[in-house]
């Protein structure tokens, strides 16, 4: 049972193995590729023949391809065309490569250490540069490894609001320039901070544009600048002290709406990076406020309805442009921090939270934290939310070249490869800690033939990235050694390129023999019909130029051919439903047999070992084999070879009387026996027969009586086809009856009989009587004796008493 389920599993994984290869190599077959160049972008499995004669075989081009097929036959998957003889050296199949240019390694940093580093001598992502040859279909992989580097320096701008609710929070922010310093010094020795402030824009309706109002657009007598939209108040700095004294110079200002502009000065704050002082290294955007947005379209209600051009606009460290561009969209400011690397904290009141949480699912590598109503608590605010930022690291790549994919698969600090995208992205990441990155890059179709293509993976938040410079393969090495006007393409109409002709503009045909206005003539049609039929080409291809190209079969196994596409290889007779008996193949609707096979359908056999007996001999000599199979002679034998015959008596039944008569000269056939009985070779024994062990044939034993109650013992078996029969020579009778012993026995037993009657008898009373005895005995004892009087009973004696006598 347990081979039987092997034998239907390999059957099942052949057939599958089989039909997969079926379909590969029909993707390539149907493409109708009419080049190496053409035939290579169709599947990653495709491969071109550009096999072709030497010159001094005399050979036409199309050797390698049968009559009526096309030149898009040479484009197959490898293992057919193995199969159809291409030689291997002939087979176009380039494959894709990397090759890596720029490969410095992570750097191991230490804060202790006295010698600093400057952040461009840091190195967190490898390698940096590569170069990748992509082929259509066949992926490219290759392994990014990310560490986090101790003691990388920060830049942190902070970003407030200024509108008059914020008044208090300016007062806590006085110091904190020095504070936010002393707590940085455990992450990095590298630390800078600046300054900037926003109102809104400063058009109505969202300030008061009366003159009063735009010098001081606070009430109740308060003391407030004047309204502005976004203001650099201090450069990047390592200078804690400065951040104080600025901050301490800030007054609170005021608008009408209760959204701010914020967005206004994020943009400003990306883009003007030489203004603000980024640099090269972790990049921190804090935006406190305790208010809402104004986002792109909001604009209209000033007025202002050009969109924002993403462009740094600052003069004197002010944003001049806020009546002219809109507010930035929130996707025109995701592109922006992203490409200028900047991590933002959102740090909100309690009431804003759940705006400013969906904001952040839309901006990558951002947070938010919950600012007090004071702002007191924003320094462990900042903290927080940058060890949240820097242990995720998030990879992003830059515009991919059409028709080009990008997959990644993550391999973090569990060890767990993770795809999708999960394979985009590692969390809880300490500083020291090493994780890889296994991006693979595939190309559906050659984008640009020529021409190179540069796309940039990078970790969000961070300004290193890795380089990729895309070459795509387009066309076949052989196409380099091409032919332009070669004479084997009927007079110069092409180029002779990998064993085809590449016809030129306007010319068509395996050789480029014709213009395609001369495809559909009657006079070229002729030459495609047999025999001067009706049907073009057997209604098996068309007539292209005067020449049948035969279609293409949904199996590719499947081939017309022929001159006139008259043949075929999948027509010929079938037997146990397989083309030629699958001893054969199939060529021109006719089978050629394989060797020893014969047949229309090759299911004849020639070899005879089906036939071959358990004693050697063909079909037990009762029949003939044809096609591996017995025909007996006489139908009453029956089995693979003709063993059976269940009319037929068994062998020794059907010998005994030749025996008996032969060895013993009697039985049945003792008048006929040199007549019917001279069919085999007789030789006699003492007492011994051969045994089936010690032959190297069959042999059968034979034990039979003959009329006298006699047994007598032989074998027959065929031996080199003659029939011998061993034969013991004495017969084996039994010995008559002794009489007397059989009486005396008679009488003894009629007497013993008897007395075993007597005795059984005599036992069966004597058990009969104690038991009527015992039954007496047991009634004797239940009886009860009345000793009353009896009723019935009367005295003899009367007494009169004489009723005068008183006693006296």
């Amino acid at each position: 049972m347990m081979d039987l389920q092997l034998l239907l599993i390999a059957t099942l994984s052949a057939v599958l193995c089989v039909t997969l290869a079926q379909q590969e190599g029909s993707i390539c077959i149907k493409a109708n590729a009419q080049s190496c160049g053409e035939c290579i972008q169709v599947a990653e499995m495709c491969g071109w023949c550009s096999d072709e004669p030497d010159a001094a075989e005399k050979k036409t081009v199309t050797n390698f391809l049968t009559v009526g097929e096309s030149k898009s036959a040479r484009c197959d998957d490898l293992e057919s065309l193995r199969k159809r003889k291409c030689d291997v050296s002939k087979i176009e199949n380039p494959r894709g490569s990397i090759t890596i240019d720029k490969n410095k390694p992570v750097t191991n940093r230490k804060k202790d250490v006295a010698e600093k580093l400057k952040p461009e001598q840091i190195t967190q992502i490898q390698p940096q540069k590569l170069t990748m040859n992509l082929r259509s279909g066949e992926a490219q992989t290759f392994q990014l490894t990310f560490k986090r580097a101790e003691d990388y320096p920060i830049d942190l701008y902070y970003l407030m609001d200024l509108s008059f609710s914020m008044a208090d929070d300016l007062e806590n922010l006085k110091n904190l320039g020095t504070d936010l310093m002393k707590e940085m010094q455990e992450i990095t020795s590298d630390f800078r901070i600046g300054f900037g402030s926003f109102v809104e824009k400063t058009v109505m309706p969202y300030i008061s544009t009366t003159p009063a109002r735009l010098i001081n657009p606070c009430t109740d007598n308060q003391n407030c600048t004047s309204p502005f939209s976004y203001k650099n108040v201090l450069k990047l700095t390592d200078k804690g002290d400065d951040f104080n004294r600025l901050v301490s110079q800030q007054q609170i200002s005021g608008n009408l709406d209760s959204p701010e502009g914020g967005f206004d000065a994020i943009m400003q704050v990306a883009v003007c990076e030489e203004q603000i002082g980024w640099r090269n290294v972790t990049r921190l955007l804090v935006f406190s406020t305790d208010a809402g947005f104004h986002f792109a379209g909001d604009g209209k209600l000033g007025g202002i309805v050009l969109p924002n051009d993403g462009k740094c606009h600052l003069e004197n460290n002010m944003y001049t442009m806020s009546h002219y561009y809109d507010y930035p969209s929130i996707a025109h400011l995701v592109q922006k921090l992203s490409d200028h690397n900047i991590q933002t904290i959102f740090a909100v009141t309690h009431e804003f939270q759940p705006v400013y949480k969906e904001l952040k699912n839309l901006i990558p590598k951002s947070a938010v934290g919950t600012l007090s109503s004071n702002s007191s608590n924003v320094i462990k605010l900042i903290i927080d939310a940058y060890n949240s930022l820097s242990s995720e690291v998030i990879l992003e790549n830059g515009k991919l070249p059409e028709g080009v994919s990008i997959s990644y698969k993550s391999i973090c600090k569990d060890k767990v490869e993770r795809a999708g995208e999960d394979g985009r992205k590692c969390s809880n990441i300490s500083i020291g800690d090493e994780v890889h990155f296994n991006i693979s890059i595939e190309a559906e179709k050659c984008p640009s033939p020529g021409k190179s293509e540069t796309i940039k993976i990078k970790p969000l938040g961070f300004t290193e990235e890795v380089e990729l410079v895309l070459n795509f393969i387009c066309d076949c090495q052989c196409a380099a050694k091409g032919q332009p006007d070669s004479d084997k393409c009927h007079e110069g109409n092409g180029t002779f390129e990998c064993g085809a002709c590449k016809c030129n503009e306007g010319r068509i045909g395996r050789l480029c023999e014709c213009s395609k206005d001369e495809v559909r003539t009657e006079d070229l049609d002729a030459n495609c019909r047999k025999d001067n039929g009706t049907d073009i080409c057997s209604n098996n291809g068309d007539c292209v130029c005067g020449t049948c190209e035969c279609k293409k079969r949904e199996n590719p196994a499947e081939v017309y051919s022929g001159k006139y596409c008259e043949c075929d290889n999948f027509n010929c007779d079938r037997s146990h439903n397989m083309l030629c008996g699958g001893h054969g193949r199939c060529e021109c609707r006719k089978c050629i047999c394989d060797a020893n096979y014969t047949g229309s359908d090759c299911s004849c056999s020639l070899n005879t070992a089906g036939c071959l007996a358990k004693n050697g001999q063909i079909c037990n000599g009762r029949g003939t084999c044809e096609c591996g199979v017995c025909k007996c002679n006489d139908p009453k034998f029956q089995g693979e070879t003709c063993e059976v015959c269940p009319t037929c008596p068994g062998v020794c039944t059907e010998h005994k009387n030749c025996v008996q008569c032969r060895a013993f000269n009697a039985g049945e056939k003792k008048d006929t026996c040199e007549r019917d009985c001279s069919y085999f070779q007789l030789i006699k024994v003492k007492d011994k027969l051969p045994q089936p062990t010690d032959q190297t044939f069959p042999l059968t034993h034979c034990k039979e009586r003959d009329a006298n109650d006699c047994w007598f013992y032989y074998t027959f078996a065929i031996r080199n086809e003659t029939k011998e029969v061993y034969v013991v020579e004495n017969l084996e009778c039994p010995a008559g009856p002794d009489i007397i012993p059989i009486v005396a026995g008679v009488v003894a037993g009629i007497v013993l009989i008897g007395l075993a009657l007597l005795l059984i008898w005599k036992l069966l009373m004597i058990i009969h009587d104690r038991r009527e005895f015992a039954k007496f005995e047991k009634e004797k004892m239940n009886a009860k004796w009345d000793t009353g009087e009896n009723p019935i009973y009367k005295s003899a004696v009367t007494t009169v008493v004489n009723p005068k006598y008183e006693g006296k």
